[in-house]
């Protein structure tokens, strides 16, 4: 089966299991996911991520954080919106990277220098593609 956005498809899963209050979540493998997932552990969202080598493709297995107590838990994730899309790429310089919820959330950008938070680009003075918001 042939995906048109396999960022789209990522966040839709993670969204969907955090609705279930799943521990875990297994997405299928590329170099640009691997990437958002280490950008997410990084700032905090998610609890960690490994990348499980299977035999048709390698799968990235994504441990979802939750706070609180067992009967009032809710996920630390509590938005997943996907801003530039295949048909539609929205590109942004140094001055217009998005601030999410007033700097309560962030923002995904993929630069020259890699895939990175808007906080951390907006450091460096370089802009990109905003793949994603997430708050």
């Amino acid at each position: 089966m042939s995906m048109s956005d396999p960022i789209a498809d990522m966040l839709t899963r993670m969204r969907n299991a955090m609705m279930r209050e799943h521990q875990t979540v297994a997405v299928p493998h590329s170099k640009i996911k691997e990437s958002i997932a280490r950008v997410f552990k990084d700032e905090g969202y998610i609890e960690d991520f490994q990348v499980l080598p299977d035999q048709p493709q390698a799968v990235i297995q994504i441990k979802l954080k939750y706070v609180g107590g067992r009967r009032d838990r809710r996920a630390v994730i509590t938005g997943l919106e996907r801003v530039s899309r295949p048909g539609r790429r929205i590109y942004v310089n140094k001055q217009e990277i998005p601030w999410v919820l007033s700097g309560m959330g962030i923002a995904v950008l993929t630069t020259s220098q890699g895939i990175m938070s808007g906080q951390k680009a907006r450091r460096l003075g370089i802009g990109g593609e905003v793949l994603c918001k997430v708050w």
